[in-house]
């Protein structure tokens, strides 16, 4: 065995995800189809518009997270959740423009629009990381303050643009999946969302270890520009424009189609509707822990000294991204074949996971386990957020209106996003203290309150099911 190559990590990583993608496409197939007669022509166009779609959302996802990997190279961790925040603060007031302007144009459109602008945003925050550069190839510390308003517009206007993404993509799939094939589509929700993880935290470290921080932002924004052009050509809001037959899907749409209803009289339906009202806080508290998980943890390592030798920081992406789609596809299946495409009762669980979690976080903060917590707690909110961004929002908002209402439920993860990364600024330790593991006991601590209460609201959707118009 001596005598075989060994392959590198990167090429590992790669093989333990396809692996791992190809066990799920062998069980999922062995599983009993549900029977809404769709040929194998539909079931095989459907393949070509959502697949694009989502890879494109995967790699929003890298033009979203690439920043993460510039702590320390533009700026340190306070200074990064600063500009963060701004972001994050945009995306979650987004959806008041985009998610009607999504319901209007079509998913297609948006979409574009959401690889168009990220594109743009990254290479304007390529140069001006380029531009900073010092004669060593690296940016001086004491430049680093004057990246932070800067950076802080520019990411800005890149999560205008990103909070597209989310809304295209259900906008799109929404006329493509009946409701009861919804909970496998919120797994495939999950999936793309761990692989852009993936894609952001592993490739953009490795590309910004090479000391080139500023190809971080310019190497998603390339990929995007393909895959702008892929979209124009291959996909489709209905399977209509696709020369499919359209269909009855079972959600709030009803069987005659439904209607694009004016702004404001889709936001008093939500306003009266309860589901969605808990289901928008749920998600609220998901954004919240989402970012105190994926965004702190590297930093943790890094201060406390442990990343040379930490194994879950090496390849934190990878792990994250099998994490993730273990959890978007489990919860997809026991959604639609345990409790019959309810969503609630998932949420209910994965959040019990969550707050445990909280627990066992504060008990390992000295202890190499944590790494390993930190990616349970991520397979189960990948898992909450597939099930309600990505799919209790189709089953509620009807194909119709679907824009505003993921858009509203999105928002909400954004602005627990800002929350946690305002939040995180304040509580967490600086250097030199950050060294001790034991003072960043505030992590864990700031974090539980929110498991606690996304588990309550969970609860209180249990038995929620969209009726049809």
């Amino acid at each position: 065995m001596s005598g075989l190559p060994s392959l590198p990590p990167a090429a590992i990583e790669v093989l333990s995800i396809l692996g791992l993608l190809a066990v799920i496409v062998v069980v999922l197939s062995r599983l009993p189809r549900v029977d809404l007669e769709h040929d194998r022509a539909f079931r095989r166009r459907r393949f070509f518009n959502w697949f694009p779609v989502g890879l494109t959302y995967a790699f929003l996802y890298m033009g979203r997270y690439n920043s993460n990997a510039c702590i320390d190279l533009l700026f340190d961790k306070k200074q990064y959740f600063e500009i963060d925040s701004w972001g994050a603060l945009t995306y979650g007031l987004a959806f008041i423009v985009n998610g009607p302007l999504t319901d209007k144009l079509g998913g297609r459109k948006t979409t574009l629009l959401a690889a168009g602008g990220t594109a743009v945003a990254n290479v304007a925050m390529g140069i001006v990381a380029w531009r900073a550069l010092g004669p060593d190839g690296r940016v001086p510390k004491e430049a680093w303050p004057a990246l932070v308003p800067v950076f802080s517009v520019l990411y800005a206007l890149n999560m205008y643009f990103q909070s597209f993404g989310a809304v295209s993509i259900v906008k799109v799939n929404s006329a493509w999946f009946h409701l009861r094939e919804r909970g496998t589509f919120g797994g495939l929700f999950g999936i793309l969302i761990s692989l852009g993880l993936y894609f952001a935290f592993d490739w953009s470290a490795a590309i910004a270890r090479r000391g080139a921080p500023h190809w971080v932002f310019l190497v998603p924004a390339a990929i995007l520009v393909v895959l702008l052009a892929v979209d124009w050509a291959l996909v489709r809001d209905t399977p209509g424009d696709a020369g499919h037959r359209d269909f009855d899907l079972g959600d709030a749409t009803g069987a005659d189609g439904g209607e694009r209803l004016p702004l404001g009289q889709v936001v008093l339906r939500m306003l009266r509707n309860p589901a969605i009202l808990v289901i928008a806080g749920v998600e609220f508290c998901s954004g919240f822990l989402r970012n105190g998980i994926l965004k702190t943890y590297r930093p943790f390592a890094v201060d406390t000294g442990r990343a040379a030798m930490d194994f879950v920081h090496g390849h934190w992406g990878m792990l994250n991204c099998v994490a993730g789609i273990l959890g978007g596809v489990l919860a997809g299946v026991i959604s639609d074949r345990v409790f019959h495409s309810r969503r609630g009762p998932v949420a209910g669980v994965l959040y019990g996971v969550m707050l445990v979690g909280c627990g066992v976080m504060w008990a390992t903060l000295g202890s190499s386990a944590l790494g390993w917590v930190l990616v349970v707690m991520t397979l189960a909110i990948i898992g909450v957020h597939g099930m309600l961004s990505g799919t209790a929002s189709m089953d509620f908002g009807g194909k119709r209106n679907v824009g505003v209402v993921v858009g509203l439920i999105d928002g909400c993860v954004y602005l627990g996003s800002t929350t946690a990364s305002r939040a995180l600024k304040t509580v967490l330790p600086s250097k030199p203290a950050a060294a001790d593991a034991a003072t960043w006991w505030t992590w864990p601590a700031i974090m539980a309150p929110a498991a606690a209460i996304g588990f309550a609201l969970s609860l209180l959707v249990w038995n929620a099911k969209p009726k049809a118009r």
